[in-house]
């Protein structure tokens, strides 16, 4: 009788390791993760990334535009996307939230983002304060106002200022670049003491690194209370569904923009993003912990433990 229960406890064990086992199919394995070239969503991606590796499964990051990674998501090529800043993304999702092709998780995982305007501290203090002094400084700012990469919420806002005249930005035009191309023009324009006006945002270093000024009085032109944001995570429609492990620690992985303007500081001084991630999550295990509480590895185990002695090592 003792032999018969020691065998059914055994069976009993060997169903259950089976099904924690079992709980992600072996497509869950593979991560495919859409990123878009901002400096935030890389050091996300990469904390992410270097999560995920470690805890037994492989990553595979296409960098893309918004709308290619959306369509991904649609169309079963990506899995995940950690850069859906809301609202100035709104436009570019919308149709593929209305038509359930993408789904954005509920919690987000930053509160405290921004997204405006901008100019640096002597334009401020010079008068240019807020969105109708725009055009009074037509002349010192060459008539430009500098964005980002073309396609993004934050340029077709200012198009939309530009075509309906708003605040008198008729006769402006938009410069639009990557993030890289953005900064450099301004950090030029500050070194000559040049008047410039661009797309800001935290979290990002350009907060330590320079002394800039976000411009009020924006009419919701980016959001709500001049620009205050949100980002959050987008996955495939069904991936909770398919693959709950992966989705919980994409659910857990909460962000300040402060934590992710130092993370950022040495990707921009082209440290690898990796590399960095593992530094983080090495002199931050109170984070490890956080973000992968219920969370196992591929196989089961406890993920939190096969973290830290990872990036110990």
């Amino acid at each position: 009788m003792k032999t018969f229960f020691r065998l059914v406890s055994c069976g009993v064990l060997m169903l259950s390791t089976t099904a924690v086992l079992a709980a992600e199919p072996a497509k869950c394995q593979n991560v495919r993760m859409g990123v878009v070239n901002w400096t935030d969503v890389i050091a996300t991606s990469a904390v992410a990334e270097v999560l995920l590796q470690n805890m037994g499964y492989e990553v595979k990051q296409t960098s893309a535009a918004q709308q290619i990674i959306f369509g991904g998501l649609r169309d079963d090529r990506l899995d995940v996307f950690l850069g859906y800043w809301k609202p100035a993304m709104d436009k570019n999702i919308a149709p593929f939230i209305a038509a359930n092709q993408v789904k954005v998780l509920e919690k987000p995982s930053m509160n405290d983002a921004q997204a405006t305007l901008a100019v640096p501290d002597y334009v401020a203090s010079g008068g240019l304060k807020t969105f109708a002094d725009i055009a009074k400084f037509k002349d010192k700012l060459g008539g430009k106002i500098y964005g980002i990469e073309p396609g993004t919420g934050a340029n077709a806002n200012i198009k939309g200022m530009i075509e309906k005249n708003q605040f008198g930005l008729g006769g402006f035009q938009l410069v639009e670049s990557g993030e890289a191309g953005m900064l450099a023009a301004v950090q030029r324009a500050v070194k000559r003491n040049e008047w410039v006006v661009f797309v800001g945002w935290t979290p990002h270093p350009m907060n330590i690194n320079m002394k800039i000024e976000y411009l009020t009085g924006s009419e919701d032109v980016f959001g709500p209370l001049e620009g205050a944001a949100t980002v959050s995570v987008v996955t495939a429609p069904d991936y909770a569904t398919r693959c709950p492990n992966v989705s919980k620690l994409m659910s857990n992985l909460q962000f300040t923009a402060a934590q992710e303007s130092q993370m950022m500081v040495p990707i921009m001084e082209r440290k690898a993003p990796a590399d960095v991630a593992r530094l983080w999550l090495k002199n931050h295990p109170e984070d490890v912990q956080r973000w992968l509480s219920g969370v196992t590895t591929f196989d089961g185990k406890d993920a939190a433990a096969a973290v830290q002695v990872a990036v110990s090592r």
